[in-house]
């Protein structure tokens, strides 16, 4: 980790681009729009961000589906205005990390349109007869292509761990075409370190290598690739959208996220916290209250359970990070959810020792919005609309919410409807808005070491209130339901209160009113 200590420590602020803000005018975000509000970014005290892909693409899956990976989509301007954010970004103590799409490209990037075209070419991953989930060849190519995940988006072959002498297509890990695929995605990775970009995401991290058992050729990859980081870039960062920190980061990542989907519980431990079905859900997972839940019928166990597994397997290698909520998956204010409750989970999520990811507008209580129409790919399943997630930011109370002068008509996604939308600028004003809480919580983190990442912890109560020491000196209570609770105090704790409402403590018990929190330091 020498070197990269900085993410570990980092306040990670993740930006869906084309919803953030836009400069030049069109309805879409961008980086000019990016750079004019870095101000808000250092006032807020982030000290990363972690921008979606903004390579050249025809936007099927909203950037996922990469076209050029060597240059920027021009809805969102030239590399040179990237590297003019990033260069802006680092002289105010924010690094930025970009988004790699790892796996597979669009069905429009000229590698696929060359090999579509050559049956010698193997820099995807094709068949010579239909198998389950292939898609035909588009081009004189005779076969079918394996699709990563839409079928315009082709996976690059990085070979399998298991060869079957029925299925020819199944190249080793050491073939020519998985052997390019690995060079040109230091290539790229290189490309970008250049302009000044820090580290990246990775998406679809766990889907290189096909048919691998235990992950053991996909960790040797990134091991790999990591060791050439170390050796070449020692400073930069790279993130797996994994879903499962025990797993990935002892495989070479800095760090991955506790997501929606992925691990043992398949997403468990990020739902069981956040998830009250209102948003965006798959009809798979199973209809559970959760902890962070008005009239308190949800648990910590699951979330707890997970956590314990991550610290102990990602200790010495890297860190686990929780989001408030990303692209893909509801925002916190969701559904019934007030922006009252917000403040305890920030209190929690800041607090705890992960490495915090806020979602662009979280902080201020931007809420999901439903019944959006399917843009870019956006639609998963019947009630699984990533589009609700991915509205334009509220910056003030004007018309266009301060996020564009475009006609309302030309917006990338309809601002949030309601009357009483939330916005920078009203809460920045009021000293009491969730806005000057969040903000607040990250410069305790930040003055206070013993709340990040590296304190230990104990939990003292999972139920309500949560209850768990930092290290010696700090106490963190958080009550996110809606009605009164108290616990018997039987030890000293640290009584002397630094940051919250709603909570007291005497020398017999912890009282916490309803939606409270407090931070409490000996």
């Amino acid at each position: 980790m020498v070197g990269t200590e900085w993410a570990s420590d980092a306040v990670l602020y993740q930006i869906y681009p084309q919803s953030f803000a836009d400069g030049d005018g069109d309805g879409v975000g961008d980086f000019a729009g990016l750079t004019e509000r870095l101000e808000y970014l250092q006032w807020l005290g982030v000290d990363a961000v972690w921008l979606n892909p903004c390579f050249a693409s025809p936007f099927g899956d909203a950037g996922y589906d990469v076209a050029d990976f060597l240059t920027t989509a021009p809805r969102y301007g030239t590399p040179e205005d990237l590297a003019k954010f990033t260069d802006a970004a680092r002289r105010v103590g924010i690094r930025v990390l970009l988004d790699l799409v790892a796996g597979h490209t669009s069905d429009r990037h000229p590698w696929f349109v060359r090999s579509a075209a050559d049956p010698d070419d193997h820099r995807y991953v094709w068949a010579d007869r239909p198998a389950p989930g292939y898609v035909a060849s588009p081009g004189s190519r005779p076969g079918w292509y394996r699709p990563n995940f839409f079928d315009f988006q082709p996976a690059l072959n990085f070979g399998y761990a298991r060869t079957d002498p029925a299925e020819p297509w199944r190249q080793p890990v050491d073939a020519e075409g998985p052997r390019a695929n690995r060079a040109a995605l230091r290539e790229i990775m290189a490309h970008w370190f250049g302009l000044g970009v820090s580290g990246f995401r990775v998406d679809m991290a766990s889907s290189l290598v096909k048919d691998d058992p235990g992950f053991v050729e996909t960790g040797r990859l990134w091991r790999e690739t990591r060791a050439w980081m170390d050796a070449h870039h020692p400073d930069r960062v790279i993130l797996a959208e994994w879903g499962d920190p025990a797993r990935s980061v002892p495989m070479g990542f800095h760090g991955d996220f506790f997501l929606q989907f992925g691990g043992p519980t398949e997403g468990g431990a990020l739902r069981s916290l956040w998830n009250n079905g209102a948003g965006t859900v798959h009809e798979e997972w199973p209809d559970e209250p959760c902890y962070f839940d008005a009239e308190g019928r949800g648990s910590m166990r699951p979330f707890l359970a997970e956590w314990e597994r991550a610290a102990k397997a990602a200790a010495g290698h890297g860190f686990a990070s929780l989001p408030t909520a990303n692209h893909d998956f509801s925002r916190l204010a969701c559904g019934p959810r007030t922006r009252e409750q917000l403040a305890a989970a920030f209190a929690f999520q800041l607090t705890w020792p992960t490495v915090p990811a806020i979602y662009y507008g979280d902080e201020i209580g931007m809420r999901f919005v439903p019944g959006l129409p399917d843009t870019e790919g956006s639609v998963l399943g019947p009630r699984y609309n990533r589009a609700g997630s991915r509205t334009p930011m509220q910056w003030d109370a004007t018309a266009d919410a301060g996020f564009s002068s475009a006609p309302a008509e030309s917006f990338y996604l309809p601002l949030d409807p309601s009357p009483d939308r939330p916005d920078v600028a009203s809460q920045r004003a009021d000293e009491a808005s969730l806005l000057h809480q969040v903000r607040e919580l990250i410069a305790l983190r930040r003055a206070h070491p013993g709340l990040g990442p590296h304190a230990p912890v104990e939990v003292l109560h999972s139920g309500y209130p949560l209850a768990y020491l930092r290290g010696e000196r700090y106490l963190v209570v958080v009550n996110p339901r809606r009605t009164p609770a108290c616990l018997p105090v039987e030890r000293e704790l640290p009584g002397r209160l630094l940051h919250g409402r709603g909570v007291s403590l005497t020398h017999s018990v912890l009282r916490a009113e309803g939606f409270s929190y407090a931070v409490f330091i000996r």
